[in-house]
């Protein structure tokens, strides 16, 4: 937590000021210099960055002390950049870890597409059906009537047709401009606002949310999706039609951690008296805990909210 934390701080002086670039490696920096001090020999499979050209803790870099504990990372330092630059809500500073050799790397598949609900829903939606069959599937196992379905699709112009097809029939449908970690917590969080999360978004995003999906047993599938012509001539004879299961993504026990940046779902950091405060969704073992932490230069206290 302390990763995203200090990131969270370091993005700060950026938010509102149009360069998202410069927020992510400030984030970036500042997550670097923290999992230095990690207890343990940690991995990152999967970074951020690297489909915007942008900074990233890059994939196969080694942090920690150099313990005998090994585990992996998946990380975004700043997810929606875009929104931490406007001062808009939504933007986190995010990671995820799990058993070392436990999460799936995707190499040079920077685009996935993305199938996440709840537990309930397992056994009754597909990632292979049409979206009309996975909301009608989604409200009968939560017990709804198709129009109290709420679902979440990223506002991009690949997906139009998507949603298009799912208000025809009958669903809400909310487009966030970016940010499908956070639409997928709506989905997962015990009391989330939404139903299902679909559609296209980047394979961080979807290691991580898988990592928080089997944290809280939630449902996730995922098939790659290459978006660019150089990401689909590095993919040229992988199956693209493979269904992606939670288990080949996150084989092991993980937990995903977010502090809020600019907030909304997770609140932004404030100075209080000299205190840096932060606000944190720790998602693990089942439960998702809110921390908020009171920091200075040289200490740090910490107050569990809960939340289930």
């Amino acid at each position: 937590m302390a990763a995203t934390r200090e990131a969270a701080i370091a993005c700060q002086d950026f938010v509102g000021k149009g360069d998202g670039k410069a927020a992510d490696g400030a984030a970036t920096n500042a997550m670097r210099s923290e999992l230095a001090s990690a207890p343990g020999t940690g991995r990152v499979i999967i970074g951020e960055g690297e489909k915007d050209e942008a900074p990233m803790l890059f994939n196969g870099e080694c942090v920690g002390d150099g313990g005998p504990l090994e585990f992996d990372i998946a990380v975004d330092p700043l997810e929606c950049t875009s929104l931490c630059a406007a001062g808009m809500p939504g933007a986190l500073t995010t990671i995820a870890m799990a058993e070392g050799g436990s999460l799936w790397e995707p190499g040079p598949a920077f685009y996935m597409d993305k199938l996440v609900a709840r537990a309930e829903a397992r056994g009754a939606i597909d990632i292979n059906n049409t979206p009309e069959q996975n909301v009608e599937h989604v409200a009968e196992a939560l017990g709804k009537a198709v129009g109290d379905v709420r679902v979440v699709v990223l506002d991009k112009p690949r997906h139009e047709e998507l949603i298009d097809r799912l208000r025809a029939a009958g669903a809400h449908v909310s487009t966030p401009p970016d940010g499908d970690v956070g639409g997928a917590l709506q989905v997962l969080l015990p009391h989330g606002e939404a139903d299902l999360l679909m559609g296209i978004g980047g394979t961080p995003e979807g290691v991580m949310t898988a990592c928080a999906a089997k944290a809280l047993g939630g449902f996730m599938q995922g098939k790659l999706a290459p978006q660019k012509d150089d990401e689909k001539k590095a993919l040229e004879g992988t199956d693209l039609d493979r269904v992606l299961e939670l288990e080949d993504m996150v084989d092991g026990e993980a937990f995903f951690v977010a502090t809020g940046v600019t907030g909304g779902l997770v609140a932004a950091p404030y100075m209080d008296d000299g205190w840096n405060v932060t606000e944190s969704m720790v998602v693990a073992a089942g439960s998702v805990k809110r921390v908020i932490a009171h920091t200075t230069a040289s200490d740090t206290t910490a107050t569990d909210g809960g939340e289930g």
